[in-house]
């Protein structure tokens, strides 16, 4: 058994960003074993290619390194564990999110918000793995930060008072977070199962619908599922986050009037903080 005073021992491992290691760690000699074309840029991309095919539980220093054709050795030039790999390709990957320009004082901060939402969820499904790993470290790269960085700014511009700007944040990016996990996990079953998303699901629905003790649980769901539209399981899903994500903004918009309320503020004028809108107050893009 480990004693507190063992465990106080041990040094806190915290992020590859708070570590201070340069991209090599000396200079490179006849001696040394440290591979000519090899950088932590490289040895990021090729992380994030294995995990996209092959998935974190496969993910090694072994692996990477006979994929990079050099010795798993070679790789400590540049991170101490494989947990620096997963936290280098994390914050690889949210480099791939779309960031509004927040320099723009006429966009609308709603198109902002759609913006950053369907690109966070195209990541999300694009790299299966993300979701699990964004809740085991800090997030503190460089791209993780741009877009957090972008997030707060949208949500600054909605007019919500400060104090419910973090409860926004969350309703609209842990949803997308949970929408984009599920997709991604789907979208990766189906992969691995040699179908597409629609055979999937046609074979999956199909199985259950054989079950009697089943049958009466989804009739109501086969009549929603012909309500929600859409011909193929990507147009179906696509339609209900278009609307989630306008409920959502519908939603921002009427707290941010119940703040004001709450405050004794006058409406500010139309366009005068938000940027151009439509008229009609609806702006779904179904």
């Amino acid at each position: 058994m480990v004693s507190e005073a063992d465990r106080a021992k041990r040094p806190t491992r915290t992020s590859v960003w708070l570590e201070g290691k340069p991209a090599g760690r000396g200079r490179r000699n006849e001696n040394s074993d440290h591979p000519a074309g090899l950088d932590r840029d490289r040895i990021t991309a090729v992380s994030v290619r294995l995990l996209d095919t092959e998935g974190p539980a496969k993910f090694s220093m072994r692996r990477l390194a006979a994929e990079l054709g050099v010795t798993a050795m070679s790789l400590y030039w540049y991170v101490d564990t494989k947990d620096d790999l997963l936290e280098l390709a994390l914050d690889s990957v949210f480099g791939e999110v779309r960031v509004p320009d927040m320099t723009d004082e006429d966009a609308d901060w709603r198109d902002q918000l759609r913006e950053l939402t369907t690109s966070y969820r195209e990541v999300l499904v694009r790299h299966h793995w993300v979701s699990p790993l964004v809740g085991r470290y800090l997030n503190i790269g460089p791209h993780s930060m741009a877009f957090s960085a972008a997030v707060q700014a949208v949500m600054a511009r909605t007019g919500l008072a400060p104090h419910s700007r973090m409860g926004g944040l969350a309703a609209v990016f842990q949803f997308v977070y949970g929408f984009g996990t599920i997709e991604g996990h789907f979208v990766q079953r189906c992969a691995d199962a040699g179908l597409t998303q629609d055979e999937y699901f046609r074979q999956a629905m199909g199985a259950i619908n054989e079950q009697p003790r089943f049958q009466a649980s989804f009739e109501d769901a086969d009549e929603l599922m012909e309500a929600r539209g859409g011909d193929t399981v990507a147009e179906m899903r696509q339609r209900d986050f278009t609307f989630a994500i306008e409920l959502l903004i519908a939603g921002i918009e009427t707290m941010r009037e119940r703040d004001r309320a709450a405050a004794g503020q006058p409406r500010p004028r139309a366009g005068a903080e938000d940027g151009p809108h439509d008229p009609s107050g609806d702006r779904a893009r179904n």
